[in-house]
């Protein structure tokens, strides 16, 4: 994780100091003082910067930095008035830290690696490695030269108030010091950025080695129903393998209730510790018995997993809750989370995923998919996935047509012009592409990892096997390579490298969703399905509902555990499974017929992501306001009109995109028509 990740995820963004969140050492005559000084010396032209620049100073400045009287002479000497001086200023501020950021990224990256990527066993000297951070004292650093304290002086700090209501009428160059002036607006010490970057890379590694061998899955009668091989990540692999089993019939719902029982385990934490990627044990998730291999007859006996699942997400809550002393308007993970990296507040996600789960678009839909199942909904019918395109191919007939094609990473490298024409973009736009994204082999389930300075490449983490990549992979590549294609365009085509990006990570969700749900368009497919629009639609909705309720849960978890900041695992565990029946019970049970489901607690995301999994719901949001207007023109341009936007608001960037703000409305709208014209499918 890069400082700019890190802080993003473990800090959050300060987007306005005032004397409220004042933690300066130099008193209010000293600033004064400065400041007239300063008007006399600059004219009273520049008194309103010169009165900001002084106080943003101030409030930054710790007892560390120097006394009064260096303060005092610090900002005489630092001061520059509006001009080319101010201009070139900025220019060589966002030069300089596009190099450094960028390098110390490609740094984290090489260091990261064998975690990352699938390149054998783990040395030993790697897991001290992972625990150093090569930016962990860059903005630190910054304070201590003064190169932060220049900027605070000379820049206006920029609060969410006033992009809302001014941002408008901000020129680029503007949003760009704004954007630019985020990363002087905190200042955290390096011994608790180190913190926060051990605990997510704990938590991160936990769950990419949580794997479950499903080929070792045996029913009470002893019986195997998935392939020699087979071994699934949780909960990802589990998850897209009990989708696939929609197209088996009979022989898929039986292996779609065992893998259900897995589920339930891992959230309960009765798994066996012993067959957590284990292939020399043999076990029965119906009544939680472990057999030998050799000895499949005699049921064996072995602790269970001790609880840590919810001891990595505590692990992550106490590395970034030493954060919150130090962003005052902000004093939590969950503001920082939702004021400032989404720059949504929290209370209006929640209201727009409730008005999906409320809504009679949802209820009607619960009871299509009863009668195509010709049989009562069951919990893990959150996933049902006879809405996509692809539910008359089977999952045997996409693994092989994936495996053809796909057989190593050399070969997705090579097809990755062939892929971004077949998408829609022109030949020398997808090679341009080509050439700014690099394919790498995953270690886990597959993940995009942008570049930060323009001169390096995007990396495609996917995952392949011995065989090939199968259709699961393939499937999360196609999304991972839409977060690298908006990368590229975001950082490579900007006019301002400090715009570069989206406004939140459900933005790079939304334009990841656009290339994954053309899947089996790039592999040539016909799924055989008419209506495609009013199915897309179907699948969003329902996909939506699911992910809106997992984001919940992981929501009202967190305020769980700063209500109990001293929670024991076991009794987060205990508060996480309550929180995930209420929350079903309150928006599921009424659609499924069935109370006291704890599935939506599942998602590895709520472990290892801090408070992630709400971008996901907002992505589908809006990707599908910006999927139509993408297919509405000519997609490869529309794609890079739209990711050319930069880091303006959520609503500033959706209004300039598809000419108006995030809302569920057009999708409840679009999913009503198509249950009207579907009446009877």
């Amino acid at each position: 994780m890069g400082l700019r990740q890190a802080l993003m995820f473990g800090l959050g963004i300060v987007l306005a100091a005032s004397p409220a969140m004042a933690t300066g050492s130099i008193p209010v005559d000293t600033v004064k003082a400065v400041q007239a000084g300063l008007i006399e010396q600059h004219g009273d032209a520049e008194s309103g910067r010169i009165r900001m620049g002084v106080e943003q100073v101030a409030n930054l400045w710790w007892d560390e930095d120097g006394d009064a009287e260096k303060f005092s002479r610090f900002c005489h000497e630092n001061f520059v008035p509006r001009g080319e001086a101010l201009e070139s200023g900025f220019d060589r501020l966002e030069a300089v830290l596009e190099q450094v950021d960028g390098h110390l990224h490609e740094v984290s990256r090489l260091i990261r690696s064998p975690f990352d990527l699938d390149t054998g066993e783990i040395h030993p000297v790697d897991r001290l490695l992972g625990d150093f951070d090569a930016t962990a004292h860059v903005d630190g650093d910054l304070f201590q030269t003064g190169v932060a304290f220049f900027a605070l002086l000379n820049f206006p700090l920029s609060d969410l108030d006033a992009r809302l209501t001014s941002g408008s009428q901000w020129t680029r160059r503007q949003w760009a010091e704004s954007r630019m002036m985020d990363r002087f607006a905190q200042r955290i010490p390096p011994a608790v950025s180190q913190e926060i970057s051990r605990a997510f890379n704990d938590a991160g590694q936990y769950i990419a080695n949580y794997n479950i061998r499903m080929d070792r899955l045996v029913t009470p009668a002893g019986q195997r129903l998935f392939p020699e091989g087979l071994r699934l990540i949780t909960h990802w692999g589990l998850r897209d393998e009990l989708k696939s089993q929609y197209a088996e019939g009979a022989d898929g719902l039986e292996r779609q209730r065992m893998i259900y029982r897995v589920m339930q385990r891992i959230v309960h934490q009765e798994i066996p510790q012993s067959v957590i990627d284990n292939d020399a044990q043999l076990w029965d998730p119906d009544q939680n018995r472990v057999f030998a291999v050799e000895a499949p007859d005699e049921a064996v006996t072995g602790p269970r997993e001790q609880d840590q699942r919810y001891e990595a997400l505590l692990g992550v809550f106490r590395a970034v809750r030493q954060a919150d002393p130090y962003c005052p308007t902000a004093p939590t993970f969950v503001d920082r989370r939702f004021q400032w990296d989404r720059q949504i507040p929290e209370k209006e996600v929640e209201q727009l995923l409730q008005s999906v789960l409320t809504s009679d678009a949802f209820r009607a839909m619960g009871d299509r998919i009863r009668r195509r199942l010709g049989r009562d909904l069951e919990p893990f019918d959150i996933w049902y996935d006879g809405f996509k395109a692809r539910g008359t191919i089977t999952e045997s007939q996409l693994n092989d047509a994936v495996r053809a094609r796909y057989p190593d990473v050399a070969s997705v490298q090579n097809g990755l012009p062939g892929i971004l024409t077949g998408l829609g973009f022109s030949e020398e736009r997808a090679a341009f592409l080509s050439s700014k994204i690099a394919v790498d082999p995953s270690r886990g389930a597959g993940h995009a990892m942008g570049a930060v300075r323009r001169e390096d490449r995007a990396h495609l983490r996917t995952r392949i096997g011995a065989d090939g990549m199968d259709y699961k992979g393939y499937n999360i590549a196609v999304h991972e390579l839409g977060h690298n294609v908006e990368q590229v365009f975001s950082l490579n085509s900007m006019d301002h490298w400090w715009l570069n990006g989206v406004p939140n990570t459900a933005f790079t969700e939304a334009l990841a969703f656009t290339f994954q749900e053309r899947d089996l368009e790039l592999l040539g497919l016909d799924p055989g399905e008419s209506d495609a629009h009013h199915m897309q639609a179907l699948d969003t909705l329902w996909g939506t509902a699911e992910i809106g309720g997992v984001a919940l849960v992981d929501m009202a978890v967190w305020r769980f555990l700063y209500e109990n900041p001293e929670a024991t695992p076991a009794q987060l565990r205990v508060a996480t499974l309550e929180i995930a029946r209420k929350t079903w019970n309150r928006y599921f049970a009424p659609v499924f017929g069935v109370q006291d489901s704890e599935i939506l607690a599942v998602y590895s995301h709520m472990i290892s992501s801090g408070l992630y999994l709400p971008d996901y719901p907002l992505g589908h949001l809006i990707a599908f306001q910006v999927a139509r207007k993408l297919h509405d023109g000519d997609f490869g341009k529309e794609f890079e009109r739209v990711t050319r936007l930069g880091r303006l608001t959520p609503d500033a960037w959706m209004r300039a995109a598809v000419g108006g703000p995030v809302s569920a409305e057009a999708l409840l709208e679009a999913s009503r028509e198509a249950l009207a014209s579907l009446e009877d499918r």
